[in-house]
């Protein structure tokens, strides 16, 4: 926090603070993640396993986490030594950093991608996506310093918005950014309903495959997609809680946050897929579903150009918010433990995040970083918290 403000800052709202915790979970797991999983792991009968385990997470993990936020009042660095001295044990600060570097890991990866999202969104409204075929648009942006200036525009816009403060920065933004997610993802699944072919792709995702339950396969990738869909990461939603007002009701915040954060992946998912069986693409081809699939898509449709920019403008803000936690928690650790101004940390944690993340711009390179950072890191910060 800026020493100049005079008072600890927090959200000035519940609805606030929960479409900040909103902005911060849903992420692009949410829009090209949980669809594919959904209808390669059993259909609606994925969605069984995976609301089982939003209902756990959000009323243990995430509720615990804005509880340890806000008793401490502090990032996770401070909240994990609290909590250990609490037991008259040592070594928090050090448990506390892991899920730090986590949340800092996640920020270089997602600023590149990020970058990737914003030059899509740009070639959208031009129509560069749709001059050549989208595998070679992408691999331009993908390859070595291949999107740095888009990249740089993604990190100065999170560290522009955090500049501002909570009030006038996290709040203010997330809703205006959600929102919007929110309608555009909606006018988006609308219109797809209106395609040939797009019954289809509810089948895929609506008809339940019940042996699907009998795979562990099924279980494991539906823990994991409620996991991360909420971001419990034991440091981002910590820092989010300390900004929470001691009159708010946590149960309830998490509640409402979780259940926002479900709709979000099923709107993209009813969004997305039925427009891929509309055009005969295919639903499963995870990853590049966002920047090979749905651009043939979008090249395919009436009107695909404007709807194009809808959802990447959709897609950019969905990111923007989730970027501004991350940066979040990391300048907020550095002023906490260094005395740094709040802006000070918070654009010495841009440099940072821009400068290592042009050494994993080449897509080969992100994929092996964000396999290791959430993979490893994410897990371990996770399974040596606290909660």
């Amino acid at each position: 926090m800026d020493k100049t403000e005079k008072t600890p800052a927090t959200f000035r709202s519940r609805f606030g603070f929960v479409l900040a915790s909103v902005g911060s979970a849903v992420g692009m797991g949410n829009i090209w993640m949980f669809p594919y999983r959904a209808g390669s792991c059993g259909g609606a009968a994925f969605l069984i396993p995976y609301f089982l385990f939003v209902l756990l997470f959000g009323a243990v993990g995430l509720a615990g986490e804005f509880a340890l936020g806000r008793l401490t009042g502090t990032g996770p660095v401070g909240a994990y030594d609290a909590a250990l001295q609490s037991r008259g044990k040592r070594g928090g600060k050090v448990l506390g950093t892991i899920p730090l570097l986590g949340s800092f890991g996640i920020a270089i990866g997602y600023a590149v991608i990020l970058g990737w999202v914003l030059r899509s969104l740009a070639g959208a409204a031009t129509g560069a996506l749709f001059s050549a075929e989208p595998e070679v648009y992408f691999a331009q942006a993908a390859g070595t310093l291949g999107s740095v200036p888009w990249h740089l525009l993604v990190v100065l816009m999170t560290v522009l918005v955090l500049a501002f403060g909570v009030l006038k920065g996290i709040e203010r933004v997330n809703k205006v950014m959600m929102p919007a997610f929110f309608v555009l993802f909606l006018i988006l699944a609308v219109t797809v309903a209106t395609f040939e072919g797009a019954g289809a792709g509810y089948a895929y995702l609506l008809i339940p495959k019940w042996e699907a339950l009998l795979s562990p396969r099924t279980w494991v990738y539906a823990m994991g997609q409620a996991f991360f869909s909420l971001s419990i990461t034991g440091s981002g939603m910590i820092i989010y809680g300390s900004y929470l007002s001691k009159k708010e009701n946590i149960v309830k915040a998490s509640g409402m946050t979780a259940l926002l954060d479900t709709c979000a992946a099923l709107l993209a998912g009813f969004a997305i897929i039925p427009a891929v069986f509309a055009f005969g693409q295919d639903p499963a081809s995870g990853p590049p579903l966002l920047f090979h699939t749905l651009p043939k898509v979008f090249a395919a449709m009436p009107g695909g150009r404007i709807f194009a920019v809808l959802f990447f403008l959709s897609v950019l803000f969905a990111g923007i918010t989730s970027l501004v936690n991350m940066f979040e928690v990391c300048g907020e650790a550095l002023s906490s433990q260094f005395g740094l101004k709040r802006k000070v940390s918070i654009c010495v944690v841009g440099a940072v995040v821009f400068g290592l993340g042009l050494l994993v711009e080449q897509e080969l390179f992100l994929g092996k970083w964000m396999d290791f950072i959430t993979v490893i890191v994410v897990p371990l910060g996770r399974c040596w918290g606290p909660l």
